[in-house]
């Protein structure tokens, strides 16, 4: 039986793709900061270890000998409303430059035999992505650098440091730029959530003839790739010799609007869609509204080229499974709605 770490498996997509090498047969040890909030730990792993990765003893505690994989997707993070504000830059640059070197130097001294890393498409240069209709995210525009948030900023910087324990220790290393990952099961409230998330459960709140809020002027456009898919995706850089770094996303793109009204199109539901950013979002929020990049997709011909893989699911499958998941979330009434 395969022995294998997954870092950040109380995390959405670590969770999934824990619960799928476990499926598969293999021994599955899980650490994170918290538990999943969505998987009974019997369903996703043999062993979690509630543990901070940023301590070095935790991540000597959680690397033992033997194992032969890492999946190293543990980091600080969320979707635009905690990345773009600026107000959570410090925390997010440190805990997870921290994890990252300490998993990079332990893996080493326990010969672990590949590890994956989960780097981010928010590392692509920001220049490279201001006319929405034409977004270059090829992996080889990523230099000269100039990403768009610390958050992006710190991905980049873990990157160099797998390839260069790469080089100089040789640690067998898969990196993918993951091109938001959406599915059930993961963050849908509270700030963190990610725009297919927030999208579809402002569907589910909103009252049919109602409205609902969308950051900015809607026409800012992105891809998104269902999580199933990105585990498939995962699972086969892994079995390749290729390196990377890759994409892992969707070449489906739309703009935030368009995503919105999927969203509202799903519940069945007559909304409107209300625009608002400038001094409106300011007055009510009390800071900048965040929209990231003008234009983001993911550019798949490489993966594609390096192992045959391609995006098998239209996006509407994915939000309608999506859909049916938050749904339910919202009529369980031990939440409170505190906004939309």
């Amino acid at each position: 039986m395969k022995k294998i770490i997954v870092l950040g498996g109380g995390g959405f997509i670590g969770g999934h793709l824990a619960r799928k090498l476990k499926q598969d047969g293999c021994f599955v040890r899980i650490c994170d900061i918290k538990n999943h909030e969505y998987f009974e730990h019997e369903d996703i792993c043999h062993e979690f270890i509630l543990g901070d990765l940023t301590d070095p003893k935790t991540v000597e505690l959680v690397i033992g000998k033997g194992y032969e994989e890492i999946y190293q997707l543990a980091a600080d993070m969320g979707g635009a409303g905690y990345i773009f504000t600026g107000q959570n830059d410090a925390n997010v640059m440190h805990n997870s430059a921290l994890i990252n070197l300490n998993v990079a130097k332990e893996a080493v001294a326990k010969g672990i035999k590949k590890l994956f890393y989960s780097s981010s498409a928010c590392m692509y240069p920001e220049n490279n992505q201001i006319d929405s209709n034409n977004p270059n995210c090829e992996e080889s525009s990523a230099y000269p650098a100039n990403p768009d948030s610390e958050y992006g900023w710190e991905k980049l910087f873990s990157e160099r440091v797998y390839l260069a324990f790469n080089r100089n220790f040789g640690l067998n290393v898969r990196i993918a730029r993951f091109h938001n990952i959406y599915g059930p099961s993961g963050t849908w409230k509270g700030g963190k959530e990610k725009a297919p998330a927030a999208m579809l459960r402002k569907a589910a709140e909103t009252p049919d003839g109602g409205e609902f809020e969308v950051w900015g002027d809607g026409q800012q456009t992105r891809s998104f790739l269902y999580v199933d898919e990105c585990v498939e995706a995962v699972l086969s850089l892994m079995k390749s010799d290729f390196t990377g770094p890759v994409n892992i996303g969707s070449e489906e793109m739309v703009t935030i609007n368009q995503l919105a009204q999927m969203a509202i199109d799903i519940s069945g539901k007559n909304i409107i869609i209300k625009n608002i950013y400038g001094k409106e979002f300011l007055t009510k929020y009390g800071f900048k509204c965040p929209l990231g990049v003008r234009g983001r997709n993911s550019d798949n011909r490489l993966f594609k080229s390096k192992l045959g893989w391609e995006v098998s699911k239209p996006l509407v499958y994915g939000m309608s499974k999506t859909f049916e998941w938050i749904e339910q979330m919202v009529s369980d009434k031990s939440y409170e709605v505190v906004g939309l």
